[in-house]
């Protein structure tokens, strides 16, 4: 595991939000419906005017399996990006506490060195734990 996956994992749980997002919003345009009055009369006589309410979706057969192939494109992005967080999150529970706790605050949450430093206590200064996570790294 190297530097590179921890700042995915940041763009891929970015990544899942977002395109939960775009499919609520595909769902949400399919659902769409137009609805307008148009007027008519009888077909015989008397002819008398009246008006009728019509209404439906306000895209075609062709617009239907688009926006269906746009949601399984969705689907997978979000499928991708899952598993990307899913294998650092994994990854995670097998390094040392103290290291999950030094990349949760420093990658993760994107603090300075020294912020993290106070944040793990203990006399860590922002150097010892720039350097500790640098030789962990390096392993």
């Amino acid at each position: 595991m190297d530097k590179r996956i921890l700042n995915d994992y940041i763009d891929a749980c970015a990544l899942v939000k977002e395109t939960e997002e775009d499919i609520r919003r595909l769902k949400k345009k399919k659902k769409t419906v137009i609805q307008t009055n148009v007027k008519g009369s009888n077909p015989s006589f008397p002819y008398q005017a009246q008006h009728f309410k019509v209404q439906g979706t306000a895209f075609t057969y062709l617009d239907d399996s688009s926006l269906r192939m746009e949601e399984k494109l969705l689907v997978q992005r979000k499928e991708s990006a899952e598993k990307i967080k899913r294998q650092v999150e994994e990854w995670m529970l097998t390094i040392p506490i103290r290291m999950q706790r030094i990349i949760r605050y420093k990658i993760f949450e994107e603090r300075t060195w020294e912020q993290t430093a106070v944040k793990i206590g203990r006399k860590a200064t922002g150097d010892s734990v720039r350097m500790e996570f640098n030789n962990f790294m390096k392993k």
